[in-house]
């Protein structure tokens, strides 16, 4: 059973079981971003990273877009803004991708319609990202004489540099077959699939030690950073050791072991 929860500046959080949604509510203006709903995405991401009862979080849109990336009526106010005010704003954008990118739980992109702008920085941000055929993606800043910046280092991540210096320069709109070649989609299914498949993410998830799916989210991330980063190879020995005599690692090699299902396992 879903529960809707609190819902304000254009975000709807839901429950389901361990399963939190973030639902950009928006539908009119494509769940455009504008300062208020940044805060609240910030916000709902730090209360999620700190209950224990979620055990992943999935990031979807409502109405015919995921996020058609900034608001008009924002972009009309910072641009009469000074340097400075501008520097605040978009310093609190690069919070929220930080925020979702560096989340201790699990998350899924949930992905219909149109991401642009900053909508493909929540998409790159997230650990899953599962889109249908129709979906639409771009990263046209620089139609405006802007750039990305604010996003860039995680779209970068999921892309490559290579990749990159093509799309952040031309501004071109590209499909999900697209998004899934470059590495920006894990997945493509139909839209009556849709569900179906980020469900499967969730089970899947809720399978693995809750503990372990974060160390393993650090884990990746760090070994992105270099192979050659000192001390890298006893880091990631150390890490072993201290899982394996944990209580979740007791626990889980314990039912491997006896061949039933670990304690973090939901009942069916």
């Amino acid at each position: 059973m879903t529960d809707a929860l609190s819902g304000t500046d254009g975000l709807r959080i839901e429950r389901d079981g361990a399963v939190a949604r973030l639902v950009l509510a928006r539908p009119a203006l494509h769940n455009a971003f504008d300062d208020a709903l940044i805060a609240a995405l910030t916000a709902a991401l730090s209360a999620l990273d700190a209950d224990p009862d979620v055990r992943a979080v999935v990031l979807a849109g409502d109405g015919p877009s995921f996020s058609a990336g900034a608001d008009l009526n924002w972009m009309r106010r910072m641009a009469v803004a000074s340097e400075e005010e501008n520097r605040s704003d978009a310093e609190g954008l690069a919070r929220l991708m930080r925020s979702l990118d560096a989340l201790s739980k699990p998350t899924i992109a949930r992905v219909h319609g149109a991401a642009f702008g900053g909508g493909v920085g929540l998409v790159a941000c997230c650990d899953i990202a599962i889109g249908v055929p129709e979906a639409k993606f771009g990263l046209t800043e620089t139609r405006l004489g802007l750039v990305p910046a604010a996003i860039s280092p995680f779209v970068v991540a999921a892309i490559g540099a290579r990749q990159a210096r093509r799309w952040f320069q031309t501004a071109e709109v590209f499909d999900a077959a697209e998004a899934h070649r470059i590495g920006l989609l894990h997945q493509v299914v139909e839209p009556d699939a849709l569900d179906a498949a980020v469900a499967r993410q969730c089970a899947l998830l809720a399978k693995a030690g809750p503990l372990a799916v974060a160390e393993a989210k650090r884990l990746v991330a760090r070994v992105a950073a270099g192979p050659a980063a000192p001390g890298m190879d006893a880091a990631n020995a150390a890490l072993i050791a201290r899982l394996r005599v944990s209580p979740e690692g007791q626990e889980g090699l314990a039912a491997f072991l006896d061949k039933r299902a670990p304690a973090w396992t939901p009942t069916p």
